[in-house]
C-alpha cells in the first residue's frame, strides 16, 4: 500500500513508520503546509507537493503544526473532502478537530460518563475571577488549542489570577480554568490503537506538570480493565482510532481524565515498554484500508 504522512521527512515518527513498513507498504512524507485543493469541472482534488493525495491508499496525520485560523480550518476541511471521497484518513479530520479543542474535548469526556476537573470556559475577566472564586482559588489556566504543556500555568494568588486573565482578554482568548487537583507528581498515559490499550506512568519530581517534555520519567503501568475502558471509551467519544489519554490519580482517590491526544507521540513508549509501536500503527492503518475496501 502507499501511505502518505503528513509530517516533515526529519522527524523521528516518520523514520520509525517507514521502518516498520521496511518493503511491503511505501510511506510518503508529505508537509500540511503544501496542502492544495483544486475544485473544478466534477471533482475536488486535495494534493501536496503536487502529490494527489487520492492516490494513496491512505493518509496518516502525524503532526499538527501551528498556523492561522484559516489555515487550520482549511487543512481540516480538505482533510474532510478526502475521507468523504473515501479516502482512508487516520485520525478521521473531526477526531482531531475535537481532540485539539481543550472545551470540545472535556465536555465530551463529561458527557461519556468519564471523571473530569471542573472546568470553566469563559471570555471575559468578571466570568474568570468568578470562577476562579467558585474553584477554590486554585486553578490550572490552558490555552484552549496546545499540547505538551505549553502555555499551562497554575494559579492560586488572587492578584495573579486578575493580571493573567487581563491579559488574556487582552488578545481575544478564550479563557479556560481547571480546578487544581492534588495528585503524587505523576499521571497515567494510555496509547490507545484500535482496541489495543498500552500505558506507562509519568512522574516529576520538579515539577507539577508530568509530560516528558519537561523532564517527567517514564516507567511501565499495567492496564487493568478499568483503565482500559477508560481510555476506549475516551477515545471513542471524539472519534480517535489512535489516541494517547492523560489521567491523573488525585490524592482524593478518583481518576481524572485531563485530555485526548488525536496526534500521539509514542517515542517514550517505546523505550518505557520496548514494544514495536511504529509496526503496530502500520498494521493498523492497513486493517482499516482493508476494512473499507
Amino acid at each position: 500500500m502507499r501511505i502518505a504522512v503528513l509530517g516533515s521527512s526529519d522527524s523521528w515518527y516518520f523514520r520509525d513508520l517507514r521502518r516498520a513498513a521496511r518493503a511491503v507498504h511505501e510511506m510518503v512524507p508529505l508537509p500540511f503546509s503544501s496542502l492544495t485543493s483544486a475544485v473544478q469541472d466534477d471533482a475536488c482534488d486535495v494534493s501536496s507537493e503536487r502529490k494527489s493525495l487520492r492516490e494513496f491508499d491512505a493518509i496518516l496525520v502525524r503532526t499538527m503544526p501551528p498556523g492561522s485560523l484559516e489555515q487550520v480550518v482549511f487543512r481540516m476541511d480538505a482533510l474532510a473532502q478526502l475521507e468523504a471521497s473515501g479516502t482512508v484518513v487516520v485520525n478521521p479530520p473531526r477526531a482531531i478537530e475535537v481532540a485539539v479543542d481543550k472545551y470540545l474535548a472535556t465536555a465530551r469526556l463529561q458527557a461519556t460518563g468519564l471523571t473530569v476537573p471542573a472546568t470553566f470556559a469563559c471570555q471575559t475577566i468578571d466570568e474568570a475571577m468568578t470562577a476562579f472564586e467558585h474553584l477554590g482559588g486554585d486553578v490550572v489556566v490552558k490555552p484552549l488549542f496546545g499540547g505538551e504543556g505549553r502555555g499551562i500555568t497554575r494559579v492560586s494568588d488572587e492578584a495573579i489570577a486578575l493580571r493573567a486573565f487581563k491579559a488574556l482578554a487582552q488578545i481575544g482568548a478564550v479563557i479556560y480554568l481547571q480546578r487544581f487537583i492534588s495528585h503524587d507528581g505523576c499521571d497515567l498515559r494510555l496509547f490507545v490503537l484500535g482496541r489495543q490499550v498500552w500505558g506507562m506512568r509519568r512522574c516529576n519530581p520538579d515539577d507539577w506538570r508530568t509530560n516528558i517534555s519537561r523532564g517527567a520519567v517514564a516507567e511501565p503501568w499495567e492496564v487493568d480493565d478499568n483503565l482500559r475502558q477508560t481510555a476506549l471509551r475516551a477515545a471513542d467519544c471524539v472519534g480517535a482510532s489512535i489516541a494517547g489519554v492523560d489521567v491523573l490519580p488525585g490524592q482524593d482517590g478518583v481518576h481524572y481524565v485531563l485530555e485526548v491526544n488525536a496526534v500521539p507521540g509514542w517515542k517514550a513508549l517505546v523505550r518505557t515498554l520496548d514494544v514495536d509501536v511504529g509496526a503496530a500503527v502500520v498494521d493498523h492503518v492497513v486493517r482499516l484500508v482493508e476494512e473499507r475496501n
